[in-house]
């Protein structure tokens, strides 16, 4: 990390940091880096001692429970507004959750949330000058098939700036939770969209640092998903163990 490392630090100080970092990290890291210094605000938040087990029994006791009955297919459409159709780019986002064996994770809750097309969520912290989309709410949910496959419809979300330095912008994203078959197996990540200039600048990107798992959390453009005139058609699968595993973000309770 540059010693006078300050929310003011350049692009080119960032980016320095992000080479040294990911030049020093342990070979085949493909989970994201606790500790990435470029990510400023993981000096002071990272899990600096070993993680401590707490009795999943317990916890499933006070957490919540779904099934079929509980997800509305109309979930999975993000588009769908009673007042109107949001801005931006129309998408379809799908792809297959798979264990480390390539077979399907059937009846798995797929959650995501992102930000509008403008680069704005619906959250009180999210103070960007961008405007909030009336048609837009930016959160959905499916259940994975007997295939494995989720599916969601939505809008591209755009980039949108960060205070992590001067002039830090987060690529176009998507947020995903997989819950697993219990409350505990709660997995995060987040899906990124081909050719976007800004990964490479990005350090929460870049905090995972073996470059094949970094491509593994980018989508795939897919013309045979794009309808006329409609929207365009990405594939994202959703891999959870094994060495081709989709890079997530630890649980740090």
């Amino acid at each position: 990390m540059s010693p006078h490392a300050s929310a003011l630090d350049t692009q080119s100080v960032i980016s320095a940091d992000i080479e040294r970092t990911r030049a020093a990290a342990p070979p085949r890291s493909t989970m994201p880096l606790r500790d990435f210094p470029a990510y400023r605000s993981s000096r002071l938040r990272h899990p600096r001692q070993p993680l401590t087990l707490v009795d999943p029994e317990a916890a499933e006791l006070s957490a919540p429970v779904f099934g079929p009955g509980d997800v509305d297919p109309l979930e999975a459409d993000l588009t769908l507004h009673p007042a109107g159709e949001p801005l931006g780019e129309r998408i379809r986002v799908t792809g297959r959750v798979l264990d480390g064996d390539g077979r399907p994770v059937r009846g798995q809750l797929v959650e995501i949330w992102q930000a509008n097309s403008a680069g704005r969520y619906i959250h009180r912290r999210d103070q960007h000058h961008a405007p909030l989309d009336p048609h837009f709410i930016g959160t959905g949910r499916c259940l994975t098939d007997d295939d494995g496959t989720y599916s969601f419809t939505t809008v591209k979300p755009g980039a949108y700036p960060w205070k992590n330095h001067l002039n830090a912008w987060r690529p176009a994203h998507i947020h995903f939770s997989l819950f697993g078959t219990e409350f505990t197996q709660r997995l995060i990540t987040q899906m990124y969209f081909p050719g976007d200039p800004l990964m490479a600048l990005d350090p929460i990107a870049q905090s995972v640092t073996d470059a094949d798992a970094l491509r593994r959390l980018v989508g795939t453009y897919d013309h045979d998903l794009s309808v006329h005139e409609t929207l365009l058609g990405y594939r994202w699968d959703i891999v959870l163990t094994g060495s081709h595993a989709t890079p997530l973000e630890e649980d740090h309770a």
